[in-house]
């Protein structure tokens, strides 16, 4: 599995035949953009797009991306038809959908979810669950709450994806706890930071909060392999 940093907390994840692109904000995301990387390319053979929440800064590209690739939408049931791809998988809180290389989970996150004042659905993460035997927890925009313990036991997630930044989500050291509290990751990869100049500018804060643990922060466009 080869998972990509696109900035914030947009990723493409490519397992099996299949690419899945989660919250993509690429056109609006400074960091895409100061990063000299190309749309094209970044969106180049997605199949799929999945959604955690209805913030702009995490569904910006979705229509344009389904409409450009002929992508599958997965996304909390307002929030799809807000979207409104031709292809949607509409979805709620604990709903799972399977594809032909994974099954797509949506899970609780403490969060909010609307645009220019629409509602659009639960706040939620996202757990992949893929055919190649291994499982990715996209958190979202969220806080710690008890509930990740029941993600754990439930899907049992080798990789985290986890914001970092503050402010809108958790900040560094109530991140690092979240992880080693609840979880048991082999890899913990680091988002929501960095973007805007109200976020934490760097991850070197939870690096250090995780005393030791597989943290990887690849450059934006940067990939790690698991």
């Amino acid at each position: 599995m080869k998972i990509t940093w696109l900035g914030h907390s947009t990723f493409r994840i490519e397992t099996g035949n299949s690419v899945i692109m989660i919250d993509p904000f690429l056109k609006g995301n400074p960091t895409f953009n100061e990063a000299g990387l190309s749309f094209d390319d970044a969106i180049k053979g997605v199949t799929h797009v999945g959604l955690t929440h209805g913030h702009d800064d995490h569904f910006a590209d979705a229509a344009e991306i389904c409409k450009t690739n002929d992508a599958i939408l997965f996304a909390t049931y307002e929030l799809a038809l807000h979207v409104g791809s031709e292809k949607m998988e509409p979805m709620n809180t604990g709903g799972t959908v399977a594809s032909d290389d994974f099954s797509l989970t949506l899970v609780d996150a403490l969060h909010s979810s609307s645009s220019s004042g629409t509602y659009l659905g639960n706040p939620n993460g996202i757990v992949l669950t893929t055919k190649e035997g291994q499982t990715v927890y996209h958190m979202g925009d969220t806080d710690v709450f008890p509930g990740m313990d029941l993600v754990n036991k439930l899907y049992k997630p080798d990789i985290g994806i986890v914001p970092i930044g503050d402010r809108f989500t958790m900040g560094a050291r109530t991140a690092a706890f979240a992880c080693k509290e609840y979880f048991d990751f082999e890899v913990v990869i680091p988002c929501h930071y960095g973007t805007f100049p109200i976020l934490d500018p760097n991850a070197d804060k939870f690096v250090e909060a995780m005393q030791g643990a597989r943290v990887e922060v690849p450059k934006v466009g940067g990939s790690v392999e698991v």
